[in-house]
């Protein structure tokens, strides 16, 4: 990445921090998460207790709703929820002593090599540095991990046109087919990707998509 573009990259997350620090107590509200964010939580939860991991991150963790449901209803050995945001970390930490709790951004975790077992985001992988993220991702993950990652992935073969240029390289949405070559590209083999199950809601009102992945 270019100086140029780093120093892109790192005003507009500091942007993107600002808004969600601001938006915490909003986050928050019962009908949001019921309707927006808790079917891909599910579908989250499902892989892991799958997976059997017993070391988890939550990349992108909000004000920590995932992570908590995780320590209480999977109980792994280590769960931390990471997030650039210092306003909804301060909600996290009222939410649940059971998480490890890290004001991070997610292309640099602070994580030494193989520390973890899964990862795991929803809703946030668009604000991240796409390819420096999942390079941090595959870095920490032990061989064999679980990447699981929740985005809406717009199928439209126009979906990098519809989306504001100036921002692409940024905040971006990738398709499904764009999002799995980026995460092959990172080291990875994608084992499943098909739109979160909200019923009675059909995938095209919300086109979020689950992608899989294990650490080669």
């Amino acid at each position: 990445m270019s100086a140029t573009r780093q120093a892109s990259v790192r005003a507009f997350n500091g942007l993107v921090t600002q808004g969600w620090n601001r938006a915490a107590g909003l986050y928050n509200t019962s009908i949001l998460q019921r309707l927006a964010y808790r079917p891909p939580q599910d579908e989250i939860i499902a892989q892991l207790a799958v997976s059997g991991a017993k070391r988890i991150a939550d990349v992108g963790c909000g004000t920590g709703i995932l992570a908590s449901r995780i320590a209480a209803d999977l109980t792994p050995e280590a769960i931390y929820g990471c997030d650039a945001s210092a306003g909804m970390l301060k909600q996290a930490r009222f939410r649940s002593d059971r998480v490890q709790w890290r004001n991070r951004q997610a292309e640099d975790l602070g994580f030494p090599d193989d520390a973890v077992d899964a990862v795991v985001s929803t809703h946030a992988f668009h604000f991240f540095d796409h390819q420096a993220a999942l390079a941090e991702f595959h870095r920490i993950l032990a061989p064999g991990g679980l990447l699981a990652i929740v985005l809406n992935n717009p199928t439209s073969r126009f979906a990098r046109v519809l989306q504001p240029a100036p921002i692409q390289g940024l905040a971006y949405f990738p398709p499904p087919n764009e999002m799995r070559t980026l995460i092959e590209a990172a080291g990875f083999t994608v084992t499943e990707q098909r739109p979160v199950q909200r019923h009675p809601i059909p995938p095209a009102l919300v086109p979020d998509v689950l992608t899989v992945a294990r650490r080669d």
